[in-house]
């Protein structure tokens, strides 16, 4: 779907907000994904830190996740160019929260691995964000925390967690 099309969805959904069945599936659908997208772009921005930067943190978390990754596929993860995934590598290596090596498999590719530099400064972006959350939580009624709750429940199965 292009942006003007959702853009457009999302128009006449506000439009028929009032009118619709805030249970039907497609007004569920824009309600949740408008949700989560806000809060995930929240999030990166606000609970990352000044040491690294939202596409920093999302390859060290799949370096940290998945192990060692050629740049290529990290690119293909993070659906970047080449170049892109390049720059961010380079960024963290000078930092000292990646090693490069030539991948064992293909000498041509280079292999990229997390440090315990990259694994600290990790874990405490991830600190950063689980508390920045945590505090908008706490600003919850006890009722709308049990909601979330069960709504964080439902959405991991939905996504096959």
């Amino acid at each position: 779907m292009s942006p003007t099309q959702t853009k457009s969805q999302n128009q006449n959904h506000a439009k028929n907000q009032a009118t619709a069945d805030p249970a039907a599936p497609d007004t569920l659908a824009i309600d949740l994904r408008t949700a989560v997208m806000r809060t995930s772009r929240r999030l990166r921005v606000e609970a990352t830190g000044e040491i690294i930067t939202p596409g920093q943190y999302t390859v060290l978390a799949l370096l940290n996740g998945s192990g060692p990754s050629t740049l290529r596929d990290l690119a293909k993860s993070e659906h970047v160019q080449a170049p892109s995934m390049t720059r961010i590598v380079n960024a963290l290596a000078d930092q000292g929260f990646v090693t490069r090596s030539a991948d064992p498999d293909d000498g041509r590719q280079v292999r990229v691995d997390i440090t315990d530099a990259g694994r600290t400064v990790l874990a405490e972006a991830r600190s950063q964000r689980t508390a920045w959350l945590a505090q908008r939580v706490a600003g919850l009624s006890e009722e709308d925390r049990r909601t979330l709750s069960r709504a964080a429940r439902i959405m991991q199965e939905m996504s096959g967690r």
